[in-house]
């Protein structure tokens, strides 16, 4: 794996500076939810720092890319071609970063969507691209407060926030998210936290 300094530097050559500041501000998060939730520090911060490596790839050219990268696409991310820079990030972090730690990949590859039992590292990924500090929309400060209570509390928050987003906007929801917000239900019910 490339230096963090080594990692950053290509990073920022991928992205818009937007793109850039906000894998920076999502870096933040991750590792102030990593150090609250005893996750490894390292992991979290290279996997917030890298999550959005293939954001900036115009959506003519991600089909083309997810089949050379071996990235096997569902009909709804055919359709909604901005949810294939999960998987294709996982696989780009790897090509372009050298980084091969299958918990990070795996956290990268789930940032957009989420799927089932996801590890500690995948929530705190999922999270903090849902609240890094620029984010700006109604409830974001209750869940930034949420989700240092209570992590899954706020990641089923932000599942559900983001499935009835979806759903006015009259676009189609991912089956990972379902998936997601099913398996979270079921562990949280399980440990009595529901």
């Amino acid at each position: 794996m490339l230096s963090y300094d080594e990692i950053n530097d290509r990073l920022r050559s991928m992205l818009t500076p937007q793109r850039y500041s906000h894998s920076l501000r999502v870096e933040k998060m991750a590792v102030l939810l990593a150090e609250k939730y005893g996750v490894d520090i390292e992991k979290a911060r290279i996997a917030g720092l890298v999550h959005d490596c293939a954001k900036n790839i115009p959506e003519n050219k991600l089909i083309d890319m997810a089949a050379k990268y071996g990235v096997e696409l569902d009909e709804v991310s055919m359709a909604e071609k901005a949810l294939i820079h999960g998987p294709l990030g996982a696989r780009l972090a790897r090509d372009f970063f050298g980084i091969e730690d299958e918990e990070i990949l795996h956290a990268i590859e789930l940032h957009t969507t989420g799927g089932k039992s996801m590890s500690k590292l995948d929530r705190i990924i999922y999270l903090s691209d849902f609240i890094e500090e620029g984010r700006d929309y109604e409830g974001v400060e209750y869940l930034r407060e949420l989700a240092f209570k209570d992590l899954n509390a706020a990641l089923l928050k932000s599942f559900e926030n983001t499935i009835n987003y979806v759903i006015s906007l009259k676009s189609l929801l991912h089956p990972n998210t379902i998936y997601a917000r099913n398996s979270l239900i079921m562990e949280m019910r399980k440990d009595g936290g529901i």
